[in-house]
């Protein structure tokens, strides 16, 4: 932050002394990743979390003078971060990201058709490694969501059908466990206005959820990890008959920004066999993304002689199988190999 002066700094009008900037440094560290991860399920989008929590911290450096070290800290932070989330859905074209078109039937085992929808905002992945340390940031007493529930991409994508306010009530009350009472404070407004934003946007997920919330899968087992290690060896070797195993006959496979998805192994497997024809092999590396198992794939096609950055795939297990799987292109998205620590060419073991 190239505007913060030094640590000499005037009282505020309470009397209190101001936030210097190693105070705030630790501060704004102390809950980069938990407002990162706020600004996210707001937005739908990584990127602009990234940059929403740059601004959140800039216009707490400026208005420091308004923190007097009475109030929670959280809670200041928190507000910034949201009425910025809301500014920047406001200014924004389009009003929602997405991960699915329910109303769009399944498509047939074929490529996809068409170019990429390119006006529609597609949900991105999360990387894992942002996912805040909760030690000190568990959801308060209020929350109906669990933690790993409440990063999975169904959740995240469901909360986007939600107007912005509904959705930021829904998140600071359901999800991180605030009262009524704080999240109008937080807000503005009354605590009867965000009960009963919170009331029409329960009312909204249960038409979409039967139980009002995404169906819930099992927690991580044993069975699970082998599970990822097929799924790596099958695009290792290039086995599709292999991979197509791995899916529940319900699977559902979706590759935004594409508008085209797949239902059952059949239709999945006629998918992969128009392209898996295109590249000469495979590279796989075990990931992680919203809370879920997922893998980085490079490729290498014919005749060249690099592996690159090839698509991102995020894994929904349920009963030993594969259940869900939403892939990312890379070269859509140059930033979404780095963004999970990963490098657009593979030079690592067997490349």
């Amino acid at each position: 932050m190239t505007d913060a002066p030094g640590p000499l700094e005037p009282l505020d009008p309470t009397g209190g002394p101001i936030l210097d900037r190693p105070a705030f440094e630790r501060l704004t560290m102390a809950h980069r990743r938990a407002l990162k991860l706020h600004c996210y399920r707001m937005m739908g989008s990584l990127h602009e979390a990234d940059d929403l929590v740059q601004e959140t911290f800039l216009k707490a450096w400026r208005g420091r003078a308004q923190f007097d070290g009475r109030g929670s800290p959280r809670g200041w932070l928190y507000s910034i971060a949201t009425n910025a989330c809301l500014n920047a859905i406001k200014a924004r074209s389009s009003a929602y990201r997405i991960l699915e078109e329910p109303a769009r039937p399944p498509s047939k085992g074929r490529a996809a058709a068409g170019p990429a929808a390119a006006e529609l905002s597609w949900l991105e992945p999360y990387p894992d490694a942002e996912l805040p340390d909760l030690v000190d940031g568990e959801p308060g007493p209020d929350a109906r969501y669990e933690t790993n529930e409440a990063v999975r991409l169904a959740f995240v994508a469901a909360i986007q059908l939600l107007p912005p306010r509904q959705r930021a009530s829904l998140l600071l009350c359901d999800v991180l466990g605030w009262s009524a009472l704080e999240t109008a404070q937080l807000l503005g407004g009354s605590t009867a206005s965000v009960n009963s934003a919170l009331q029409r946007a329960r009312a909204t997920l249960g038409e979409r959820y039967p139980q009002g919330r995404p169906q819930q899968r099992s927690q991580p087992n044993p069975r699970e990890g082998v599970l990822l290690e097929r799924y790596l060896s099958a695009w290792q070797a290039a086995n599709l008959d292999g991979l197509v195993a791995l899916l529940r006959e319900d699977a559902t496979y979706h590759m935004p920004p594409w508008r085209d998805w797949y239902r059952g192994r059949q239709a999945i497997h006629g998918f992969f066999k128009t392209v898996w024809s295109n590249f000469a092999g495979y590279r796989a590396v075990a990931t992680r993304a919203n809370g879920q198992p997922a893998v980085a794939i490079y490729a290498r096609r014919h005749q060249e002689p690099e592996w690159r950055a090839q698509s991102l795939h995020v894994i929904e297990p349920a009963d030993g199988g594969i259940v869900s799987l939403t892939v990312y292109v890379a070269p859509l998205g140059p930033g979404l190999f780095a963004a999970f620590g990963l490098p657009p060419v593979w030079s690592g073991p067997e490349a």
